[in-house]
């Protein structure tokens, strides 16, 4: 039976056209916003982020009424989205030096979240020993989810905490990632503005942004299925997402399903490890179809390469824009009243650490280039991507040096160094383990201290 009811009345036909207008105009306004109002310019912050505060704002006001659930539920669905367009892209080739600055700065990523990952258990089980006995220990891993890889992956896990007794986790997390984007923004552009006064360092302020040019060339590449086709190119790119994101549902499915029947108790534990790293999965399965792809072009029996890397970018920015938004938005600000202490001790002392530990590393690792390479990586391992790169067109508004190109190979390198990552986030909440938070603790210290060896001596290879 068909939809009898298209009125307003019918909830369920209007309430996602009516959530995502209301995203669609609110990112609208704020880009009027940064390009008009000469402060809001001046903060470097992402469009997508300072929608989302206004939206939190309405929101939190009673000012509009917004669905939360449907706001969670796009944030989850828009990470994998995202995340499965850029792993399909096709990758540059790459010098050898290339490739070792790439793994150099993929472990300096993970170094990050680790560093963040000691302060922040560091915090929540020294609150949790004094001023607040029931606080969630495990909570801590929180911070290099919320800076290090932003809003998605913040309310991923603190939903996982959240289900396993950490009261407000989700909004927790949420909200060290809008934390996180404030510190981007507001200490970036101090600590350059103190630089720029003495002389060590020149920013760009009045130089208009422009993105670059797109030619048939960078358009439509060699091979690539001609834009004559029946299909339009962009339904192609979408479809190929969609299906590996479904595929991504199946592949989880069926781990979970197996491991139900073969090892309950282990089951409980990777189904929510998984279904919470979906965009991790669905990155792999995207890389995947990807090299098979290519092995059918060898083989001759695929004619044209479907894949468009320029609509694939498209499509991953507009699903990070959606995730943002809707990721601040869904923050409860109740549901933080009784965990503003710990909020505000990670969010500081996260700044501090992330600040300090990445400029002792960049001065080493980057040579020629240190305060690009450095605001680079700070904006992205507080914010995104986006505020990474924000950070670093104030001071390299061409984007000449490495910088940029080691966010993405880095960010490519730092899914394989990450992996133990995901291990903690579960260990450190297991209940079956005695003391599992402090023994985290240990385990990430001896990590890091594995990756900074990896840095150095192969940092090392490549000056000789």
């Amino acid at each position: 039976m068909g939809i009898s009811d298209f009125s307003a009345s019918n909830s369920g036909l209007w309430n996602p056209i009516i959530q995502i207008g209301i995203i669609a105009a609110l990112l609208l306004l704020a880009n009027v916003l940064k390009r008009k109002v000469k402060f809001v310019r001046n903060s470097l912050m992402p469009t997508a982020v300072l929608a989302g505060f206004v939206l939190l704002i309405l929101r939190s006001t009673g000012i509009l009424k917004v669905d939360a659930a449907f706001m969670e539920k796009l944030t989850y669905h828009a990470l994998a989205f995202g995340f499965i367009a850029l792993s399909l892209r096709i990758p540059e080739k790459k010098s050898e030096s290339g490739a070792v600055v790439g793994s150099q700065s993929g472990a300096l990523i993970v170094s990050t979240y680790l560093v963040q990952a000691l302060v922040g258990l560091a915090i929540s089980i020294g609150v949790a020993y004094t001023i607040k006995p029931d606080f969630f220990q495990a909570s801590g891993i929180l911070l290099p989810m919320a800076y290090g890889q932003g809003p998605g992956q913040a309310n991923n896990v603190g939903t996982q905490y959240e289900a396993l007794g950490m009261a407000g986790g989700q909004s927790f997390g949420l909200s060290l990632a809008a934390s996180g984007y404030l510190v981007a923004c507001v200490i970036g552009v101090i600590a350059m503005t103190i630089l720029s006064k003495k002389g060590k360092l020149r920013r760009y302020k009045d130089k208009e942004e422009v993105s670059g040019s797109v030619t048939v060339d960078f358009f439509q590449a060699h091979d690539e299925a001609p834009i004559s086709d029946s299909i339009d190119r962009l339904s192609i790119q979408v479809g190929l997402v969609a299906i590996l994101y479904f595929i991504t549902y199946l592949l989880i499915w069926g781990v979970v399903a197996l491991l139900e029947a073969v090892a309950p108790g282990l089951a409980k534990t990777v189904s929510s490890l998984l279904w919470g790293f979906n965009f991790i999965v669905g990155s792999v399965v995207a890389m995947a179809c990807r090299g098979l792809f290519k092995f059918f072009r060898k083989k001759k029996w695929m004619t044209h390469q479907y894949q468009n890397d320029y609509l694939l970018s498209r499509i991953s920015g507009l699903a990070f824009d959606l995730m943002i938004v809707a990721g601040i938005a869904s923050i409860n600000i109740e549901e933080l009243s009784g965990n503003w202490i710990p909020f505000l001790l990670m969010s500081v002392a996260g700044a501090i650490a992330t600040y300090v530990f990445l400029w002792q590393v960049c001065k080493k690792l980057y040579p020629g280039y240190v305060y690009e390479g450095f605001f680079s990586m700070f904006g992205m391992l507080t914010g995104t991507l986006s505020s990474g790169v924000l950070l670093l067109r104030e001071i390299d508004p061409e984007l000449k040096t490495p910088a940029s190109n080691n966010l993405i190979t880095g960010s490519s390198f730092g899914i394989i160094f990450g992996a133990p990552m995901l291990l903690l986030v579960s260990f450190a909440a297991s209940e079956s383990i005695p003391f599992a938070p402090i023994i985290t603790i240990g385990i990430a210290a001896v990590y890091l201290a594995v990756l900074l060896l990896f840095m150095f001596k192969i940092g090392k290879k490549r000056k000789k």
